[in-house]
C-alpha cells in the first residue's frame, strides 16, 4: 500500500502545484481556461489517437466489459437520483447529483495515472470507461436536464447530443486512431516523433489544469458534497467491482484497470455541464473539491487491492 501510495503521489503533487498557483493568482482563471484547452483539443487527443491507432477494436472492444462496466454505474447513478428526488430536488438537479456519483476524471487524471502505474495494457479498458461516460451517461445528461425542462423528448435534443459528441475532441481521436489502425495506416516516423512529443505534455498540463481549476472551486453544500463523494470514490468502485468479478467475470486485469477507473473523484466536465445548464453548480464544485482531496488516499487504496489480483 505504501508502495502505491508513493507511486500516485506525484500526480496528485501536479495537482496540488496547480492548485497553489491558482489560489494565489499566479496561474488566473483566463490562463487555466488556455491550459485546459490546450491539454483537451491537442495534448491529451495527440495520445488518445496514437494509443488508438496502435490498437486493433477487436482487441479493445469486449461487450462483457461494457456491459459489466454500464450495469453498476446505472445502479450507482439511479441510487443518486432516487436521494435526490427523496431530497425534493427538480429532475434537472437529481440528474447532475446522479452524473456526479459515476463520472471520474478519466480523461484527465485516469489515462496518465493508470496508464503509467497499470501499463500499456490499462489503455484499452481505460478507453471503453471513457467511451461510456461520454456516449452514454454524457449523453443522458444533456436528454434528463434538456427534456425535464422542455416537459417532452424532442428531435432538438437528439441533435444537442450528436453535435455534443461529434465536436468532443476525445471521441474523435480514438475513432480516428481506431480507423488508421483498422485499414492498417502506417504512421510516418516524423508525424508517430511529433504525436509522442505533444502527447506528452498531457500527463503534467492535465494534472496541473486539474489543480487549478479547483482553486475556483468552493465548499458549499458539503453535506451533499461528501453523499456525492462517497458514491464515487466508495459505492461506485464497490459496484463495479462486484460487478466486473462476481456477475460478468471479467478478466482480473481488465477487471482491475475498470475498478481503478471507477475509484477516480468527480470529473470537471460535470461543472462545465452545471454551469452550462444553471443546475447547481455550487453542489458540483464542492463535490469535485472533496472528492479529488480524498483520492489522494482511496485512490492509492483501490489500485493497491486491484494490482494484488
Amino acid at each position: 500500500m505504501w508502495d502505491i501510495f508513493l507511486q500516485t503521489l506525484p500526480f496528485f503533487m501536479i495537482i496540488a502545484l496547480g492548485y497553489g498557483s491558482g489560489r494565489t493568482g499566479f496561474f488566473s482563471e483566463e490562463a487555466t481556461a488556455y491550459l485546459t484547452k490546450f491539454v483537451f483539443y491537442f495534448a491529451l487527443s495527440a495520445m488518445l489517437f496514437r494509443f488508438s491507432a496502435n490498437l486493433s477494436l477487436e482487441a479493445i472492444l469486449d461487450w462483457q466489459f461494457v456491459m459489466a462496466y454500464l450495469s453498476a454505474t446505472t445502479v450507482v447513478y439511479v441510487l443518486a437520483m432516487f436521494v435526490a428526488l427523496r431530497r425534493r430536488v427538480p429532475m434537472t438537479e437529481a440528474a447532475v447529483e446522479g452524473q456526479c456519483a459515476v463520472i471520474g476524471n478519466v480523461g484527465f487524471l485516469g489515462i496518465p495515472m493508470l496508464v503509467l502505474l497499470l501499463g500499456e495494457g490499462a489503455v484499452g479498458p481505460v478507453m471503453m470507461v471513457l467511451a461510456v461516460d461520454l456516449i452514454v451517461f454524457g449523453s443522458l445528461i444533456v436528454i434528463l436536464v434538456t427534456g425535464s425542462r422542455d416537459g417532452r423528448m424532442s428531435p432538438r435534443i437528439l441533435w444537442t447530443v450528436a453535435v455534443g459528441l461529434i465536436k468532443n475532441p476525445m471521441i474523435v481521436s480514438i475513432s480516428l486512431g481506431l480507423l488508421v489502425s483498422a485499414n492498417n495506416v502506417p504512421i510516418p516516423g516524423p508525424v508517430n516523433e511529433f504525436l509522442t512529443l505533444l502527447g506528452a505534455a498531457a500527463t503534467p498540463g492535465a494534472l496541473f489544469a486539474i489543480g487549478a481549476s479547483l482553486a475556483t472551486k468552493s465548499a458549499e453544500r458539503v453535506a451533499i458534497a461528501g453523499w456525492l463523494s462517497f458514491c464515487k470514490l466508495v459505492l461506485h468502485p464497490t459496484a463495479v467491482a462486484v460487478a466486473a468479478l462476481y456477475v460478468f467475470s471479467i478478466d482480473p486485469y481488465a477487471a482491475g484497470v475498470m475498478i481503478a477507473a471507477a475509484a477516480l473523484p468527480v470529473a470537471g466536465n460535470v461543472y462545465i455541464l452545471a454551469q452550462h445548464y444553471g443546475v447547481a453548480p455550487t453542489r458540483v464544485s464542492a463535490s469535485i473539491l472533496l472528492s479529488t482531496a480524498a483520492s489522494v488516499v482511496t485512490v492509492s487504496l483501490v489500485i493497491a487491492w486491484v494490482t494484488s489480483f
